[in-house]
């Protein structure tokens, strides 16, 4: 059986934060060789990049007032992002195929109103496909973006952000992945958020689990672990809060596990929230209604010591980056894991996760 440190052996094993991507993969798993060879990052966050991220758009697709400043910092229009996210169809559309959902329109644009939409009528967005009722009972039908006329139509409605859920219909009751959101309080620098992931991944490793990393396209990092999908969600969610707990018990100067503000002022609160019933996390490649329309982008684990930011990508410097793609989630697949060792490992009990 798998032991797991206790809060006093985390601390004194701090040094794990600098250990190279090969030193801590989970047991069983290793990114594929062209993953770890995706082209390298640069240390500082990339210039403006000429070259295009768009693709002729389909003939029946009007864009109304593509000339609108969405970004006042960068100066990006809605045109642009149309053009973005015909370019990165084929990228982004894996994520979500065959999850339910939640769409951040804000038709004013970043400095705007805003607001998550989770249903619609069939009519409304040509090509995003209503799933069936049954998967959400007493609410309007779940939406699941599976095309790329799905994808061009939420654009053209002033969609911003594309979250998924952690299921996929086919298995709603039991989620696939487990995410946490490295989110920094007030006072915590760059360097912190870097180590901080790498102790999350250290800890994932001696649970026997592997995980995927990702910029948040905002201030953060998200950490991903695939899953076997056969423990209902009540269960991985009440999972989640334990990794997190046990971290802010071993490092509590570093880590909080209650969110708001007031309870990370120098610390990182590791969300696990995102893990509940409905709860959605921006997908791979979506852009981020935040100043400078930053974009979550999925990196290898040895790349993290050259990112500069949680936005190192933007709409305006991603286009160089289309090129190494999902390379660095290449074996996702392979990574999944039953949680039930690395319960067992943890002490957790799932039969006492709340209904």
């Amino acid at each position: 059986m798998r032991t797991v440190s206790s809060p006093a052996a985390m601390t004194r094993h701090h040094p794990l934060a600098g250990a190279r991507a090969s030193q801590m993969a989970a047991p069983g798993w290793q990114p594929p060789p062209s993953a770890a060879k995706a082209s390298p990052v640069s240390r500082k966050r990339p210039d403006a990049s000429r070259a295009s991220t768009s693709a002729p758009l389909p003939a029946g697709l009007r864009v109304t007032h593509p000339e609108r400043v969405i970004d006042a910092e960068s100066g990006l229009t809605k045109g642009d992002v149309v053009a973005y996210c015909a370019g990165v169809a084929d990228l982004i559309l894996p994520h979500l195929k065959g999850r339910p959902v939640a769409l951040l329109r804000a038709p004013a644009g970043v400095a705007g109103g805003r607001f998550f939409q989770k249903h619609a009528e069939a009519a409304a967005l040509p090509g995003v496909k209503q799933l069936d009722a049954a998967l959400d009972p007493g609410h309007d039908p779940l939406l699941e973006i599976a095309t790329r006329q799905g994808l061009l139509s939420a654009a053209q409605m002033n969609v911003l952000e594309f979250h998924t859920w952690n299921a996929t219909a086919r298995t709603i009751a039991k989620p696939d992945r487990m995410v946490f959101d490295l989110d920094p309080g007030d006072g915590v620098a760059w360097a912190g958020m870097q180590e901080a992931a790498q102790l999350l991944r250290a800890l994932l490793d001696e649970l026997g689990l592997a995980c995927l990393l990702k910029t948040s396209g905002g201030k953060g990092l998200h950490v991903i672990v695939p899953l076997t999908p056969r423990h209902a969600r009540q269960a991985v969610g009440a999972f989640s809060k334990a990794i997190v707990e046990h971290l802010a018990r071993a490092m509590p100067a570093r880590f909080a596990s209650k969110s708001g503000a007031q309870n990370r002022i120098g610390r990182i609160f590791v969300d696990y929230l995102r893990n509940g019933w409905g709860s959605t996390t921006a997908a791979a490649w979506s852009p981020r209604a935040r100043p400078g329309l930053g974009v979550s982008v999925p990196v290898a684990w040895d790349e993290l010591d050259r990112l500069s930011s949680g936005d190192h990508w933007t709409l305006r410097n991603i286009a160089d980056r289309l090129q190494i793609g999902n390379a660095p989630w290449a074996g996702a697949a392979a990574a999944r894991r039953p949680l039930a060792p690395a319960m067992k490992a943890l002490g957790f009990d799932p039969k006492e996760s709340p209904p």
